[in-house]
């Protein structure tokens, strides 16, 4: 699974070349009376996706006037980066990079709901490390992809934790999370999913413990966001009102008949690039549908105080050199 990775700005500013964001250069009406929309994923498809999917393959999207290409990204950024040059619609990204890329660069987008209500992002180990909590990184090495937003969650828990954040060496192995674990290269890892990662490994016999950082006082965040420019925001809201009204049936039915969902992920997997293990993935559902929606958060719901704590602490841990207003990176539709 791919790791969080913040937005290269360098690249980002690049693909934008004075671009101002606008609608996707696909035709925005197929022919069949239908509008079109390109939707670029954080990665290759995997149970996260699943009601995205059954979405199109239920004919929802079709009742919205609508025709969805779903594809995945070609490079870590595609999403928000495609967007904001106006190449695709909508993307599924993360909330920090969102933040990140309006304060440092003016990136003319903005999320329109929220996909996971809470983080997947976890501190992993194998069991026999006994690293069950911050203080237990004391001393440890910790693996990571090389990201900022990596370095932050580790010096935020053990700083939270009465902890020394310089007691714990960090060290980049790319996206070999797993690997670095079970050689015994770092003692943990920050980047793995709890959805993914973690019954990976279990599958393959590796008995593991791990813990949020949420948990020791870095903010609740939405782990996905879907993302849209801000002139198709201003000026199409009622075709994302549309889709995301076609994602809420596909999670109902995610929700209601799993398996079959599921299924129909495993039909539109990318086997070529990221072949999925159907168990591994049932596995990821029965973790992913509790936080998808809670008895608190309906399903792609997303409220100002979410953002406005992760912005706060984004600033308290010089991730963003200013704090942006919660409206220049959220915006509220009606769907």
């Amino acid at each position: 699974m791919k790791k969080r990775v913040f937005a290269a700005i360098a690249a980002l500013t690049m693909l934008l070349g004075g671009c101002a964001g606008g609608q996707a250069e696909n035709a925005p009406d197929n022919g069949d009376g239908l509008r079109e929309l390109t939707v670029v994923l954080d990665w290759y498809p995997n149970a996260l996706h699943a009601f995205l999917y059954q979405a199109e393959k239920a004919g929802y999207f079709a009742e919205e006037g609508l025709t969805v290409n779903i594809q995945p990204p070609a490079g870590v950024n595609d999403a928000m980066s495609m967007v904001a040059a106006g190449k695709a619609d909508i993307g599924l990204y993360y909330q920090q990079d969102v933040i990140q890329a309006r304060v440092q660069q003016d990136v003319p987008i903005k999320s329109i709901a929220a996909v996971v209500q809470a983080p997947l992002n976890i501190v992993l180990s194998l069991k026999d490390e006994n690293i069950t909590k911050p203080e237990d990184l004391v001393g440890k090495t910790v693996g990571y992809a090389g990201t900022e937003l990596s370095e932050a969650l580790i010096r935020s828990i053990m700083k939270n934790s009465g902890a020394d954040p310089s007691d714990v060496t960090m060290v980049d192995v790319g996206f070999e999370l797993m690997a670095s674990m079970t050689t015994g290269n770092v003692d943990a890892t920050i980047g793995c999913l709890v959805n993914h990662e973690v019954p990976q490994m279990e599958k393959e016999g590796f008995a593991v413990n791990y813990f949020f950082p949420d948990d020791f006082g870095v903010p609740k965040y939405y782990e996905g966001i879907f993302l849209a420019s801000d002139e198709m925001i201003a000026n199409e809201p009622e075709v994302l009102a549309g889709f995301l009204r076609a994602c809420a049936k596909g999670f109902d039915d995610f929700q209601s008949n799993t398996d079959e969902v599921l299924q129909v992920l495993l039909d539109n997997q990318d086997e070529a690039n990221f072949a999925l293990d159907p168990e591994v993935e049932k596995q990821s559902c029965e973790t992913l549908l509790p936080l998808m929606e809670t008895a608190d958060a309906p399903f792609l719901s997303q409220t100002e105080a979410c953002w406005q704590e992760n912005i706060d602490w984004m600033y308290d841990e010089g991730l963003i050199s200013e704090k942006p207003d919660v409206s220049e990176v959220m915006a509220s539709i009606e769907f």
